[in-house]
């Protein structure tokens, strides 16, 4: 079992500034659920979430991504603690949410297709706030917004990962990913046990028994989108019960 808290990270994934989901990380299975990312942190906060898990999905797909840094903006001003991930890929996409009061970024495409990358963002920020994000369908990477396969297992990523110095890392079953599936725990547990990462798994909650799953494997935490917004599983009751293992 872990050494650090389960931490439950409500998801707010970002388009043109929207509040969106894909299914299976698709960008033509778009479902809109609304256009003001501020008042839905705040609903995350008042629920009592001390997290939020903020994707620029049009950074991820080299769309325009200036509404959701706006929105970004206005997210932080709750006073939630944000993790923020999509299309970082140089120093600067790195530089601009942690500058703007984010704890933590995730390197995803950048973080198998240009290692340097890595490397420079540990130095200047430390292992505490940067992190790798994993999209996998069929035991395999993917990259660009989890259009592309790549040859690299999850085991090698997550190995070459650990050997840098990184210590987070989210791991998104693609093929669950928004569906509903149930959560992919073996694929997150065997990351985490072959590499030493702190691993957050993603992709497929619908139930607070998916959650529970989670946490009894010993994995870092759990991303829940698509269920707090349409699935009718509540953010509180979730947050309760984990806090009440947690004791």
């Amino acid at each position: 079992m872990t050494d650090y808290p389960f931490t439950i990270f409500p998801a707010i994934d970002l388009r043109n500034g929207q509040i969106v989901r894909l299914a299976q990380g698709d960008p033509n299975r778009q479902t809109t659920y609304g256009n003001n990312p501020r008042k839905q942190a705040q609903q995350f906060k008042d629920e009592g979430a001390e997290w939020v898990h903020v994707i620029n999905l049009s950074g991820a797909f080299g769309e325009e991504a200036s509404a959701n840094l706006k929105a970004l903006e206005a997210i932080l001003t709750v006073g939630l603690k944000v993790e923020f991930g999509g299309g970082i890929r140089d120093e600067e996409s790195v530089k601009i949410p942690l500058e703007m009061g984010v704890e933590r970024v995730f390197l995803g495409t950048a973080a198998i297709q240009n290692p340097a990358l890595v490397d420079w963002a540990l130095a200047h920020y430390g292992a505490e706030r940067i992190a790798a994000d994993i999209g996998a369908r069929d035991g395999l990477v993917m990259v660009r917004g989890w259009q592309e396969a790549t040859p690299l297992t999850l085991l090698e990523a997550g190995r070459r990962f650990k050997t840098q110095g990184l210590e987070w890392c989210v791991l998104t079953d693609v093929r669950r990913d928004g569906v509903g599936s149930g959560v992919s725990v073996d694929s997150a547990v065997e990351l985490q046990t072959a590499t030493g990462l702190k691993v957050v798994a993603s992709g497929g909650v619908s139930s607070l028994q998916d959650v529970r799953r989670v946490r009894n494997a010993g994995l870092a935490g759990v991303i829940i989108g698509r269920a707090l917004y349409e699935e009718g599983l509540s953010l509180r009751e979730v947050l309760d019960r984990v806090k009440e293992k947690n004791k």
